[in-house]
């Protein structure tokens, strides 16, 4: 399930970076925002009579959540990262670090309750079922059914509409894009909103799964999918995917059948990371990104 959540957030990461060629570390904290947002609309704007529907509470949470993540991700991107877009490298990525600790701040200290762990409600079933001696959870098989899905879609929307083609050319040329027309400013826009949409959903399945979030959910989540981008390679939508997965897949194993393995699966997925790129630096399926000046 932890593979699905990084695949999300991952391709969020993926696709930034491949437009604009910036390491977005504020993303993990987009995927924050998210889940607060909608646990916010289910706690405080959904009246009571239809908490329990989930047939209208899910689509209520998941739909205020992309709204409060998408709507943050645009303001970071006009007012922090558009002014530096022809700066240094190093300056967009200490504002990105300044941009996530802010967010990070601002959710503790203005969030209603004043705890930092918050319960979060339990829109799909928490019930399970056994296939092959292994319990899975009916939530897990949601999840990781929305992730595979939204995945698959935004590979079809990528390749095959007319926006989608327009991040790919700026992602390959962005002068020879705006001279053919292509209005650059949006394709970013739209860029960090189609990531900033992912990694809403991505917490609210998270909160959905653990049953509560907090403020700093968003550092190791964001750091976590960071790093399957690069396993997979950075700049590849197919190699974040296929990196989230990996990614979860071992420190589900290292949990299982390594001593003492829930303290260490941070460790080992991180290990895993330095074996590969030490293998194949450019990540198990990476592709050249275009250098630009």
């Amino acid at each position: 399930m932890l593979g699905a959540t990084y695949g999300l957030i991952a391709l969020g990461y993926t696709m930034v970076y491949g437009i604009i060629q910036l390491i977005n570390f504020a993303h993990g904290e987009i995927f924050m925002v998210g889940a607060f947002g909608g646990l916010t609309a289910y706690r405080y704007w959904l009246p009571g009579s239809l908490a329990g529907n989930v047939w209208v509470a899910l689509p209520f949470v998941l739909l205020v959540a992309i709204g409060v993540a998408v709507a943050v991700a645009v303001l970071v991107e006009r007012l922090a990262y558009r002014p530096l877009r022809n700066a240094p490298r190093l300056a967009p990525l200490i504002t990105a670090i300044g941009v996530s600790i802010f967010l990070q701040e601002m959710v503790r200290l203005f969030y209603p309750g004043g705890k930092r762990q918050q319960p979060f409600p339990q829109l799909i079933s928490s019930g399970t079922f056994a296939v092959g001696g292994v319990t899975v959870a009916w939530v897990s098989v949601f999840v990781v059914v929305v992730a595979v899905a939204l995945m698959v879609g935004l590979q079809v929307f990528v390749k095959t509409t007319r926006t989608g083609k327009a991040m790919r050319a700026t992602s390959q040329d962005p002068e020879s894009a705006r001279l053919m027309g292509i209005d650059i400013d949006r394709v970013i826009v739209v860029t960090f909103v189609l990531g900033a949409a992912l990694a809403a959903v991505a917490g609210v399945m998270q909160g959905m799964r653990f049953a509560q979030i907090d403020f700093r959910i968003g550092f190791l989540a964001g750091l976590k999918a960071f790093t399957a981008a690069v396993l997979g390679g950075i700049g590849n939508l197919t190699g974040a995917v296929l990196g989230g997965f990996l990614l979860g897949i071992v420190e589900a194993l290292a949990t299982q059948y390594v001593p003492h393995g829930s303290s260490w699966k941070d460790v080992w997925a991180f290990v895993m990371l330095i074996g590969v790129l030490v293998v194949r630096p450019g990540g198990l399926l990476g592709e050249r990104v275009a250098t630009r000046a």
